[in-house]
């Protein structure tokens, strides 16, 4: 029989000095609680109740037993605690995202899902950097990439474009290029986490590894949009990042006959079994919401 009804019918039989009161009070027969009890004794291998016409007294090893129950039941109740419901999406929700894709769009999103699932919460971290989703206790973690480790738990969320830009003060200064090969004569600016030394490129003629003169390097996606804002150079960045500084004529794109690799965006979890509800609720939102809102060329 389930031990922990066991446990309880034998705390309740106790407390309340009779088996007929624990009973009572279980809502279940007297002949049931006896059961429970006696099912109880048996995985003992021993006498837990004294038992007379009058009143219940606990043995030696009932009153052992006693205390296992307790702690059995508190433990139940801790459990049950932890536990979170199948039916409503709540609880706090750890995130790690890059800092521009986060300002750009998922702030915006994340603020559409908290309004429907009014018992969650947000705690997001913002960085270009790879992190570990166990030591940093991250429940999900965007990453655009072209591909992942395949020993990665992940689901496609989206895609993304890249545009070669400067600043037309560059331009002015150091002269447009004209094709890909041109680029080796520029500055340019590059990214610690893709590109680091050289761009894949195509011109018609299929990828090409273009070596480049990496004049500033960075590890964050805003410092190299501001870097190229600046004029330092010429910088591969997310269309997504910079459609901003083009319209506004802070930047140019360059190359525009020119394809660049796209990127995947990528929702990164620990496990797909015991994934909490509202963890598989965001997933879902975000796959969802970056399919009708995001806009790319």
């Amino acid at each position: 029989m389930d031990r922990i009804t066991s446990a309880r019918v034998f705390v309740e039989t106790v407390e309340r000095g009779s088996l007929s009161s624990a009973a009572l009070h279980l809502d279940m027969s007297r002949a049931m609680a006896s059961r429970y009890v006696s099912s109880l004794e048996n995985w003992a291998n021993a006498r837990l109740l004294h038992r007379t016409t009058r009143r219940l007294s606990l043995t030696e090893a009932g009153t052992q037993m006693l205390s296992l129950c307790r702690q059995m039941l508190a433990i139940e109740q801790a459990v049950g605690q932890v536990s979170i419901p199948d039916d409503i999406p709540r609880g706090t929700l750890r995130i790690a995202a890059p800092t521009v894709f986060a300002e750009t769009y998922l702030v915006g999103a994340l603020a559409k899902f908290l309004r429907v699932n009014q018992m969650v919460s947000i705690d997001l971290q913002t960085s270009d950097s790879t992190v570990d989703l166990v030591q940093e206790r991250i429940d999900v973690a965007i990453r655009i990439a072209h591909q992942l480790d395949p020993n990665l738990i992940f689901r496609r969320l989206g895609s993304c474009s890249s545009v070669l830009c400067a600043s037309p003060a560059y331009l002015s200064a150091r002269g447009v290029p004209g094709t890909i090969a041109n680029l080796r004569d520029h500055d340019c600016l590059t990214y610690a986490f893709f590109g680091d030394g050289e761009w894949r490129l195509d011109e018609g003629r299929g990828i090409e590894a273009v070596k480049i003169n990496a004049r500033f390097r960075t590890n964050e996606t805003l410092e190299l949009r501001r870097a190229a804002i600046e004029g330092i150079g010429i910088a591969v960045l997310p269309e997504f990042a910079v459609r901003a500084d083009i319209e506004r004529g802070a930047l140019r794109t360059l190359l525009n006959d020119c394809q660049i690799e796209r990127m995947d965006i990528f929702a990164i979890y620990t496990s797909r079994q015991h994934m909490p509800l509202a963890t598989r609720h965001l997933i879902d939102f975000l796959a969802d919401d970056l399919k009708k809102n995001w806009v790319t060329p």
